[in-house]
């Protein structure tokens, strides 16, 4: 197949300063969880996208002196010439297929708690340290020769990112997280001399190190400056208005913008309650204040929507974070006439909890995230089948899907069986709920690759026992029948049922999704914490129902403080009406009425309700599993080599948990046993010498 030429635009190439990009695709820094302590890791994935077509590739936000870092998070350091090698081998791999490599560098400023350096936080202005958990930490305000060996200390990172091999520096000014955009903002630069008051003046010291930069590496490495659309606090901060007067001022400063909204979670906004391209009203109009290239983000994933960017004149580099993550192929199956093969980021943030839970990241759609080095998992290449020639899926939800797709590209004979009408088991469901209907894209894109397999049988209406498993004669069996939720109320708080009088309707959220819904007052427990308590009690209110909100959480949705979206959720629904209890928790239900009782006092108190939703956990739908366990020697009398429970009938998860389950299901299969070893490679620091 060969390209569409609707988005020739697309493959054209752009200078920026010194260097010249391939295309106009353009992976902006984005955190893995790996970092510094995982860099093959790290450098691997960026390898992997350079193979998939991306003309510019970054690494994440990488600090470049130890006097400012955000430990817990795992990101990247450039503290001296130690490090170069680590990054060499990133900036190595990034550019294998001919990407520019790119690097973040980041001095944290008010952002930076310094936990594990101990040094005293340094500032524009003295203030408290402004991190997700609230450090009791505080940056004193820098002095003038404070600002001049910060300005060396910058000289220096751009010599080592030059002889680790980067085509590309970012200066970091965005999300509050950098120096840039703390002495650009009113909002924490309160100073009285020439770094401050005006926007002249506060533009000082970005305006100093560009110079700096082009100094030292100008020549050879082209020099981006990241900035804030909009801080959104108001008057105080840096408003969009005056990045405009910022960027019209200094039009011809860097060799290239990098634009994103203010703070990291308006920036990546889940799909949840952000659309594709929702920074485009920031962001138009400021291409015509500079001569210099602009990119920006907006998870995008359409091909016409990357070309309208461009053809309008609002960008002319497609910026893309998670889009890159969930395919790194993108571009490739953009030039190769294959749009219908990528896999589309479904803004979930799944892959942002990486960072935010200091763990390697993971995506929904694409399971190979992070595992490119450690399990040598490629997101487009799998190895060829082993030995056996039939495989039978028991259940195509998330994990079933993905289950058959990849062992069909392995090679097998696989029929897919379904005991309802239509695939796609928690994510159809799920999908239809208040804003996740762009989840539905995990079960598009794996019913159009399934439909393209002449080796895969999907069977609808095929509720199996095990008496049939038993008597097909497959040689491998995987059990993924999913999951449902539980109405006892047991979970977190309550680890055995609750009391809960007959006479009151309980609902469970398969209840909800199955178009049961309760009406009048009606009280939500939510002891789950992500994102389902959050979506039933929208879905209550927009069926005219009075939603009480009871969570033994100090936050509703506490869970999704990892993917960025759970201020927006508690604002959207106090604005749609719903009470919300925090701290609490339903300790009995009678006829009429909840019992609450705090979680710190133990006190109650009463909730008059017509009928409680309770949102607490999943059990495995393991009956048929363990109906085959416990029929085990009858496995090899009917030709079965294996039969093994996957996904949430093993172990209840987020959707990403379970496409990762089928996905590595496929992988195992017929492969050698490796016993008690790892099945990962990892990192190990070496001992330093007395």
């Amino acid at each position: 197949m060969t390209r569409d030429p609707r988005y020739d635009i697309l493959f054209e190439p752009v200078k920026i300063g010194p260097v010249t990009a391939k295309n106009r695709f353009y992976q902006v820094p984005h955190c893995n969880g790996g970092g510094y302590r995982d860099p093959s890791a790290a450098a691997e994935m960026r390898r992997v996208k350079s193979q998939g077509g991306w003309g510019v590739i970054f690494t994440e936000q990488c600090e470049m002196h130890h006097t400012s870092e955000i430990t817990p998070f795992i990101e990247l350091r450039l503290w001296d010439d130690a490090d170069i090698p680590m990054l060499a081998k990133m900036a190595e791999a990034i550019k294998e297929h001919g990407a520019l490599a790119g690097i973040q560098l980041a001095y944290s400023g008010i952002n930076g708690p310094n936990l594990y350096t101990r040094e005293v936080p340094m500032a524009p202005s003295a203030l408290p340290i402004r991190t997700f958990t609230s450090d009791p930490v505080s940056a004193r305000s820098m002095d003038k020769q404070d600002i001049k060996d910060l300005r060396r200390w910058f000289v220096n990172a751009f010599k080592r990112a030059k002889a680790a091999g980067f085509d590309l520096v970012c200066l970091y000014g965005a999300h509050g997280f950098g120096i840039f955009q703390h002495f650009l903002s009113t909002a924490t630069n309160q100073r009285s001399d020439e770094y401050g008051g005006s926007l002249e003046n506060r533009s000082r010291f970005v305006r100093e190190v560009v110079e700096d930069a082009r100094e030292a590496i100008g020549g050879t490495m082209g020099i981006t400056l990241r900035v804030s659309l909009d801080e959104a606090i108001g008057e105080l901060g840096f408003a969009n208005s005056e990045v405009r007067d910022f960027v019209e001022m200094h039009k011809d400063l860097p060799d290239l913008w990098d634009l994103a909204h203010g703070t990291w979670e308006d920036c990546s906004g889940p799909s949840r309650f952000k659309d594709e391209a929702a920074q485009q009203l920031l962001v138009e109009g400021i291409k015509q204040l500079t001569d210099k290239p602009i990119t920006g983000v907006g998870r995008f994933t359409s091909p016409d929507v990357m070309v309208k960017q461009v053809k309008s004149g609002i960008l002319d580099f497609i910026g893309c974070a998670r889009p890159s993550i969930a395919d790194p192929f993108l571009p490739k199956k953009i030039e190769e006439g294959r749009i219908e093969n990528i896999r589309e980021c479904i803004g979930c943030n799944i892959c942002i909890s990486g960072d935010m839970t200091m763990s390697i990241s993971r995506c929904t759609q694409n399971p190979t995230f992070m595992e490119e080095w450690r399990k040598g998992w490629h997101p487009e290449q799998i190895q060829p089948k082993g030995n056996s020639e039939s495989v039978l899926v028991v259940g195509a939800g998330p994990t079933g899907m993905e289950a058959s797709r990849a062992l069909g590209l392995r090679g097998y004979q696989v029929a897919l069986a379904e005991a309802k009408t239509e695939i796609g088991g928690r994510v159809s469901r799920e999908a239809n709920l208040p804003g996740l209907r762009a989840w539905g894209r995990v079960k598009d894109y794996r019913d159009y690759q399934l439909s393209q397999m002449a080796n895969v049988d999907i069977y609808f209406d095929s509720s199996l026992s095990a008496d049939d498993i038993l008597e097909f004669g497959f040689e491998h069996v995987a059990i993924a029948t999913g999951s449902t939720w539980r109405r006892d109320g047991v979970a977190r708080h309550h680890v055995v049922p609750m009391q809960i009088a007959k006479d009151m309707p309980v609902f469970s959220p398969d209840d909800l999704m199955d178009g049961k819904l309760p009406a009048g007052n009606v009280v939500l427990f939510d002891d789950d914490h992500y994102y389902m308590g959050g979506a039933l009690a929208e879905l209550l209110v927009q069926n005219g129902a009075s939603v009480t909100l009871v969570t033994p959480a100090a936050f509703v949705s506490e869970w999704t403080n990892n993917t960025l979206e759970q201020a927006t959720i508690h604002r959207k629904l106090v604005e749609m009406g719903v009470e919300i209890q925090l701290n609490r928790a339903v300790s009995a239900i009678s006829k009429c009425s909840v019992s609450t009782e705090c979680t710190f006092t133990g006190r109650t108190s009463e909730l008059q309700a017509d009928a409680v939703v309770l949102v607490t956990c999943r059990a495995p739908n393991d009956d048929l599993w363990n109906a085959l366990k416990d029929r085990r020697s009858d496995w090899q009398r009917a030709g079965i080599k294996s039969i093994k429970v996957i996904g949430d009938a093993e172990a209840p998860g987020p959707i990403a948990w379970a496409t990762y389950a089928g996905h590595r299901y496929a992988r195992k299969l017929d492969e050698p046993d490796i016993g008690d070893a790892l099945p990962f490679r990892r990192e190990i620091a070496a001992l330093a010498g007395s």
